[in-house]
């Protein structure tokens, strides 16, 4: 009875899949790359060829180019609103589902909406339209990734607040990398065709560094290639019997250590396309009455974090921290754990040794992995 009804809903998702509208993105490894220019050049090529293909959200940054290439372009209007003092416009969610396009453009997918709109981010307003069966074209540039967050802080010393969660773009059908050299979006830059001329010193001297930009632009490069290999595993190679990878990433209340493990487990469950977990083992020494408030609020929003970049959270009263991983590992047929690199004074390494050959010994027999994490 079990497997029918396994069989029953793997058919209903199937439905539910090809009633979905298709998801295409854009990415690039900064702004002025040509993410917004290259989509108002399919959006033109679409409607010569007679597909209803509508402008959602365009953002031009009062580039010329750009601006000229909306001309002809049917566009639906913004929806307007009063934040602050000031009227600005949104995404009008309403008015695309009420037209249904065969096709909406919608630009800066990691944008986060006016107070007081239905969804917080536009991301999430793209995921509504596509459930409606309209299909999107939209654009992100890669500093906007969640699990990427931190390499990004460390290239640029910028931390970016409006991030996407990798779900979004496990969900999108196609992923495409706009490119260009260092030398090329420094040109770009210098004639003013990213920023006005008042931005460009400051542009230069921060984001726009050679080095930052070339860094940038690998991580842009792995990143869309890693989604491409995850297709060409989920959709070509269909015989691939081989057991499934599942992560267990292992976290405490050290707030740095946790984020470090959780983005970097995702970005591993993100490229073998598999399933995943976090796990929190609150020992005595970790109750809520022995840890600052501080420390419980970032712990709450690691495990935000970590759900929002698609992991299962268990949370387990335990002082048997190995006893604990050992069982997650068998109860959720876990391949690989993925723990923080043990920030201990020599002292404390060789009090917490019993621990780690504990966890070792087990591991190794049950055949798991173990990825400790820096």
């Amino acid at each position: 009875m079990a497997n029918k009804d396994i069989s029953i809903q793997d058919f209903y998702n199937l439905i539910k899949k090809s009633k979905r509208g298709k998801f295409k993105i854009y990415i690039g490894m900064s702004a002025g790359v040509g993410k917004t220019y290259r989509m108002l050049q399919e959006a033109h090529a679409l409607l010569k060829n007679g597909v209803d293909v509508k402008i959602g959200y365009i953002e031009t940054h009062q580039r010329k180019e750009t601006e000229a290439l909306l001309q002809g372009l049917p566009v639906i209007t913004r929806r307007k609103l009063f934040y602050k003092g000031k009227e600005l416009e949104e995404l009008d969610v309403a008015a695309v589902l009420n037209m249904r396009p065969e096709v909406v453009i919608i630009d800066e997918l990691a944008h986060t909406n006016i107070e007081g709109s239905k969804n917080e981010k536009r991301w999430q307003d793209v995921m509504e339209i596509l459930e409606a069966g309209i299909n999107v074209i939209s654009a992100v540039n890669i500093q906007h990734i969640e699990s990427l967050n931190e390499d990004v802080k460390s290239i640029t010393n910028i931390e970016v607040k409006e991030r996407i969660p990798d779900s979004v773009l496990r969900e999108a059908d196609e992923v495409v990398n706009i490119d260009l050299t260092a030398d090329e979006l420094i040109d770009r830059l210098k004639e003013g065709k990213i920023y006005t001329s008042d931005k460009i010193p400051a542009a230069l001297k921060n984001f726009f560094q050679k080095e930052h930009i070339l860094q940038l632009r690998e991580l842009a490069l792995k990143e869309v290639a890693s989604q491409v290999e995850r297709k060409v595993e989920t959709e070509v190679i269909k015989g691939n019997t081989l057991k499934p990878e599942r992560f267990l990433a292992c976290i405490s209340s050290n707030e740095q250590t946790a984020k470090t493990v959780i983005r970097k487990t995702a970005r591993l469950a993100n490229y073998y396309n598999s399933k995943w977990y976090v796990l929190y083992v609150q020992t005595m020494d970790e109750s809520p009455e022995k840890i600052p408030l501080d420390k419980q609020r970032h712990l709450i929003n690691n495990f935000k974090t970590a759900t929002e970049l698609g992991a299962e959270i268990i949370k387990m009263n335990s002082n048997n921290i190995a006893k604990t991983i050992i069982e997650q590992c068998e109860e959720r047929q876990i391949t690989t754990v993925c723990i923080g690199k043990p920030h201990f004074s020599l002292f404390r390494l060789i009090l917490f040794t019993n621990v780690f050959n504990e966890l070792l010994k087990k591991l190794s027999f049950s055949k798991v992995d173990l990825i400790i994490l820096s």
